[in-house]
Parts: C-alpha cells; sequence; structure tokens
C-alpha cells in the first residue's frame, strides 16, 4: 500500500522528535556522566512518557545515544563524498562500506541494543509501532536510493529501502560473522555487494517495466490504426 503524505508527514514528525531525544541524550553523555530519563527528557523539551513510547528503558536509549556519537559522523562524510554522485551504486556502495567498516568498533553496542530490541511483549501498542532500532540506518539509505526516488514508484522505493535494510547494518553483520565466519573485510565487501545488486535490480525491473508500457501504448495505437483504416 502506498504511503500517504499524511502518514509521511507524521512519520517525519516521529523522526524529528526521537533525533531530539537521542541528541539530548548524546550531548548530556559527552560532559562524561550518566544522565537520567528526567534530564533526558528536559533536555530534549518533551515528556517522560514521549521518551519511554521511543525507548522503553534507560539502558536503550543510552546505547542508542553512544551508538549514534560514534557513527554519525563516520557515515555522514562518507556520504557527504558522494552527493553529487548521480550513479546510486556508488552511493551505496559508499554508504554501506561506511556502516558495516564500523562494525567492529560497535559490536558491544549494537548487539547490546539488538538484545534490548528484540523483545517487544512489554510494549504498548503505540510505542510498538515505532521501529525499536535502525532509524539512523534508513536515513542513510534514503539519502543514498535519493536519485530514485522520482524514478521509482513510491512503493517500490520504500521496497528498495527495506531491502538494502537486510544487507546493512549490525543483523547483516551478525549473519556475515557468526554464520558466515567472513573477516570484516568480508562482510563489508558482501554488503557492498548486496547492496548494489538490490539497486540494480530495482533499476532493471522499472526499466523493463517501462519498455513494457511503452511496447503496450505502441500495439494500441497500432490497432487503433488499423480500426480506423478498415473504418475509412
Amino acid at each position: 500500500m502506498a504511503t500517504t503524505g499524511k502518514e509521511r508527514g507524521r512519520a517525519a514528525q516521529r523522526g524529528r522528535t526521537r533525533q531530539a531525544i537521542v541528541a539530548a541524550a548524546a550531548e548530556l553523555l559527552a560532559q562524561g556522566r550518566t544522565p537520567s530519563l528526567a534530564e533526558i527528557a528536559d533536555a530534549a523539551q518533551v515528556s517522560r512518557r514521549t521518551v519511554y513510547m521511543y525507548f522503553p528503558t534507560l539502558e536503550q536509549l543510552l546505547v542508542d545515544a553512544a551508538l549514534g556519537s560514534i557513527s554519525h559522523d563516520t557515515v555522514d562524510a562518507a556520504l557527504d563524498a558522494v552527493e553529487g554522485e548521480t550513479d546510486v551504486e556508488v552511493r551505496v556502495d559508499a554508504m554501506a562500506r561506511a556502516i558495516q567498516g564500523l562494525s567492529l568498533a560497535t559490536e558491544q553496542q549494537g548487539r547490546t541494543l539488538m538484545r534490548l530490541t528484540s523483545d517487544t511483549s512489554g510494549r504498548d501498542a503505540k510505542s510498538a509501532a515505532h521501529p525499536a532500532r535502525g532509524y539512523r540506518r534508513v536515513h542513510w539509505i534514503e539519502r543514498a536510493l535519493a536519485p530514485l526516488r522520482p524514478k521509482l514508484l513510491p512503493e517500490r522505493f520504500e521496497r528498495l529501502v527495506s531491502a538494502v535494510s537486510l544487507v546493512v547494518g549490525f543483523e547483516a553483520y551478525v549473519v556475515e560473522r557468526d554464520v558466515r565466519g567472513l573477516s570484516l573485510d568480508e562482510a563489508v565487501e558482501l554488503s557492498a555487494w548486496s547492496a548494489r545488486a538490490l539497486v540494480r535490480a530495482a533499476v532493471q525491473e522499472a526499466e523493463d517495466e517501462g519498455a513494457s508500457t511503452t511496447r503496450a501504448a505502441k500495439r494500441a495505437r497500432g490497432s487503433t490504426r488499423m480500426n480506423a483504416d478498415r473504418r475509412g
């Protein structure tokens, strides 16, 4: 189902709220102390209930904020370097390498965050509607794929974002290391290759469908002309 403008607006607002909470936590952590949930809520100018809606435990929030502080500059810098690039495969390659390249340095925090967010049984329905993790990753993926947004149907673009989300990040890293026994370099290469392959497949699919539509339109026009000639 296609996402409506209103739904995108609500999602953007939720993203800004979460970003404000994480930024406040990161800033307080940077001061060399462990802040309380109330201090974070005050710094983010939101209620404690709002913080709990996004982060059911203080530990989850603090780990998330620490991860953000480590990864933000590295991945954003990689994307800044290819900002003018129109080849989306080049863009996702740079993004995937930056994200997976950090995996070893952030492995402890990443595994902790996965543990803390894997059990949703204690979350209420409203909280469960918000992604428990990976929102930074989705932002980076959408930024890398940005040149394709006007070229793909909205639902196809969202599907591609979801597909790329499967091959970069901590979940992919765990499979690469724990299931396949890959080295960090091999894991980086695999994620980059997978992301490029998904982009290539999505572009090819769109081109094939466009060509098919064009052929169908030509056949329809030819049939119309033939019928007109017969009537004439």
